[in-house]
């Protein structure tokens, strides 16, 4: 490893730890003074929701939100097409991630969902931000370096590219001032900070402002487990190896009857040694509440059959509300589409307030 690379591991190190402790802060004081933070978060639309998603953020959402913060939830349908040749059933796919927020508890009255492609103001602020960030400093982004390898040497589209500024005009339209976010986006959310700082020290404040246009989003780190797909890949909508919140209890039995194991018939809890039958384990685990190694050892010799047995019942009846409130909702489409409209008209509202005060630091009022 050369000296570079050293400082940069041992820099990234410090920061995440730094992010742990501040976000530790966070957790306390949303337990005191939810009323103080905005919580912007989102998914793209480019399949069905699964198990991989509920477990690692849905449900810590509809936590935040029942804890009183205030929560804003973007559908990022423009980023669909930064590395894919069109949209696919786009509107199908919003309508189903709107419903599914919706059945796992995100309350629509408190909540504002909205698709970032129906709201002008926000997609506009893409152009004063660019102005604040270098080619460099993009390209060195791990998500665009990511995707970009990902595509096998395709050229880098300039969606693609501008990726994290577009994220930053997510989340600063509408004044977010917290992030849920994993150690591996926080990235994005530092490129979001440097875009307010820069914006507050090149512009300043519109006359009569005692307060920067821009709060500094924090980050509150992801407690998500990472789960495997049932194939021991990575979960992905695009491998087929994940389970939908919104599947059937038959269609979730005969997707974990297929998942891959291991030939040791005693059951043990070990992710390094036996990442696919731990990875099932998990599952249970977080169905039940109960400790994985505990459930291992109840099943001991029972082998394969026993295991997916015991993790089909358990998602199924965890699951069993959420996927009877989902089928309500399937059936009157028209409430989810007023919904999302609801929340495009407001998160309209507060873009063009934002995109006003914008104008005005910049002295672009005609």
């Amino acid at each position: 490893m050369s000296v570079e690379e050293s400082l940069e591991r041992s820099t990234s190190a410090a920061s995440l730890a730094h992010a742990q402790r501040l976000s530790e802060k966070i957790k306390e004081k949303i337990n005191t003074s939810p009323e103080e933070f905005r919580v912007l978060t989102g998914d793209r639309p480019t399949g069905n929701l699964h198990l991989g998603h509920y477990f690692g953020s849905l449900r810590n959402r509809v936590e935040l939100q029942r804890k009183g913060v205030e929560t804003w939830l973007v559908i990022a349908d423009f980023q669909v097409i930064t590395d894919r040749d069109g949209t696919g059933p786009i509107r199908e796919r919003v309508r189903s991630l709107a419903t599914d927020y919706l059945a796992v508890g995100i309350d629509p009255d408190a909540a504002v969902i909205f698709p970032h492609s129906a709201i002008p103001g926000l997609n506009e602020l893409m152009l004063p931000f660019l102005s604040l960030v270098t080619d460099a400093e993009l390209r060195r982004n791990p998500t665009v370096k990511a995707e970009h390898e990902a595509t096998g040497g395709r050229p880098l589209s300039g969606l693609l590219l501008t990726y994290p500024v577009h994220q930053a005009a997510d989340i600063l339209f509408c004044k977010a001032n917290l992030v849920p976010v994993g150690k591996d986006q926080l990235p994005h959310l530092e490129q979001a900070r440097v875009i307010a700082d820069r914006f507050e020290a090149r512009y300043g404040r519109p006359a009569g402002r005692e307060t920067p246009v821009f709060p500094r989003p924090q980050a509150l780190l992801s407690e998500g487990t990472s789960i495997l797909g049932l194939d021991g890949a990575k979960m992905s909508k695009s491998r087929g190896n994940t389970i939908e919140i919104g599947m059937s209890a038959d269609e979730t039995a005969k997707r974990i009857k297929k998942a891959v194991t291991d030939s040791d018939r005693h059951i043990t809890y070990d992710p390094e040694g036996r990442p696919e039958v731990s990875n099932l384990l998990l599952l249970a685990s977080l169905a039940q509440g109960r400790p994985a190694v505990e459930i291992a050892e109840e099943i001991g010799d029972g082998g394969a059959g026993t295991l997916k047995k015991i993790v089909t019942e358990s998602i199924n009846e965890m699951f069993a509300p959420i996927r009877a409130k989902r089928a309500e909702l399937a059936k009157d489409p028209g409430y989810v589409d007023g919904i999302v409209r609801r929340g495009i008209e407001m998160a309209n509202e507060r873009a063009n307030k934002t995109l006003a005060e914008v104008r005005e630091a910049l002295q672009m009022v005609y």
